[in-house]
């Protein structure tokens, strides 16, 4: 009897175990060459959405292409390049967009429902947990949510090139807990050097996403990223950390979604690191907005990283920014890059007059010690795995 591979097996498990999913349509596989929105496309992928429906698999979309459904609606023949007519052309297709989806699911008797973010929805706390509350009442009651970015209010999808929705579908994939964010692109996943390269090879499972992931998708002479896939890792790196699973595949090739929910070896799965993650923490990490920067000493980088310690004011050295007591951080290593986010006990003026002291010293200069930690484990999040 032929042993199965281990990998095949993982995503045996993966996918018969996954009842949610995030599922995420760029822009490149609705429109055709032109820029303008491919209905055939469309009707495509809603029909294989249906199909996981219908086998019990609830799905959230996370859908580009209003700005190409705006373009056919305007008989625009190349996509605008200011702010302004972007968002005036993705005014127009929203609603476009929309109405396809909805006839074409129809067809399939569900009813879709349109949603709208910006990041200071998922950035507020409150604001947060009620786009929560809708999403999965929305799901209780069988329908479709289609999430895009608020293009007319929001103009970062609109101006980065190479965004295209990338961060957004992490972010609903946390929000909701899904165990699983399939990410559709014009590429077959991620390959171990330049994909137009004959040499190049798919890698089919990533067990951990760090530098050297990175790395194989970043010119080394220009530092730019190619065809996109910098955004996917970094949308797969925050998936991955809260402790789910990501796939990056092909959205252009027939049945797509069929295939890899009956485990077929396409694209590139990255899988989990470590237990799914509470909501709380995930927005600490990913949703909030960061108000400051801490620098540590490496004794304290490793000591969170590695150990899973809280940050203490002897382990910071600078302080950088604007902040009050319950506000997020980011804490950044000796090189900069950083290493984790958490809740901050003090103000940005209280910790610069403590950083580097002990708890002893704190008492000398505030003349009482209100916590022991800056940033207490329990409201902190790393970001960087430990390679354990």
């Amino acid at each position: 009897m032929m042993e199965i591979p281990m990998a095949d097996l993982t995503r045996q498990e993966i996918f018969a175990e996954c009842h949610l999913c995030v599922v995420k349509v760029g822009t490149r596989v609705l429109t055709d060459e032109s820029g303008r929105l491919d209905l055939d496309q469309l009707h495509h992928l809603v029909d294989e959405i249906s199909s996981l429906h219908a086998k019990g698999v609830q799905v959230v979309l996370v859908s580009s292409g209003a700005v190409g459904a705006g373009m056919g609606c305007l008989g625009l023949e190349k996509r605008p390049e200011n702010v302004a007519s972007l968002q005036a052309v993705a005014a127009v297709g929203q609603s476009k967009l929309m109405h396809h989806y909805d006839f074409a699911f129809q067809a399939h008797h569900l009813q879709t429902a349109q949603v709208l973010l910006t990041a200071d929805d998922l950035a507020d706390r409150g604001r947060y947990l009620n786009v929560r509350n809708t999403l999965l009442r929305l799901l209780d009651l069988g329908t479709i949510p289609i999430v895009n970015e608020n293009d007319t209010v929001a103009i970062d999808e609109l101006v980065t090139h190479f965004g295209d929705n990338d961060r957004l579908a992490a972010l609903v994939t946390n929000l909701v807990r899904a165990p699983l964010l399939v990410i559709l692109s014009d590429v077959e996943g991620l390959y171990d050097g330049n994909p137009a390269l004959p040499e190049s090879a798919l890698i089919p499972v990533i067990q951990q996403i760090d530098d050297q992931t990175f790395k194989m998708v970043c010119d080394q002479q220009s530092g730019l990223s190619r065809g996109g896939m910098m955004t996917k890792l970094e949308a797969a790196k925050m998936v991955t950390l809260a402790g789910e699973n990501a796939i990056i595949t092909s959205g252009k090739q027939k049945s797509m979604l069929s295939r890899v929910f009956n485990s077929e070896p396409l694209g590139t799965l990255f899988l989990a690191q470590g237990k799914s993650l509470t909501p709380r923490k995930r927005w600490i990490g990913f949703s909030a907005q960061s108000k400051g920067d801490v620098a540590l000493d490496s004794g304290a980088s490793d000591a969170i990283v590695r150990c899973g310690r809280s940050l203490l004011s002897i382990g910071v050295r600078r302080v950088k920014g604007t902040f009050g007591k319950g506000d997020v951080i980011t804490l950044v290593d000796s090189t900069g890059k950083a290493i984790a986010r958490g809740l901050t006990n003090y103000t940005s003026d209280e910790l610069q007059r403590i950083r580097g002291l002990s708890s002893r010293e704190i008492i000398e200069v505030l003349g009482h010690v209100p916590y022991e930690e800056v940033v207490h484990r329990d409201n902190l999040l790393v970001l960087e795995p430990t390679g354990d």
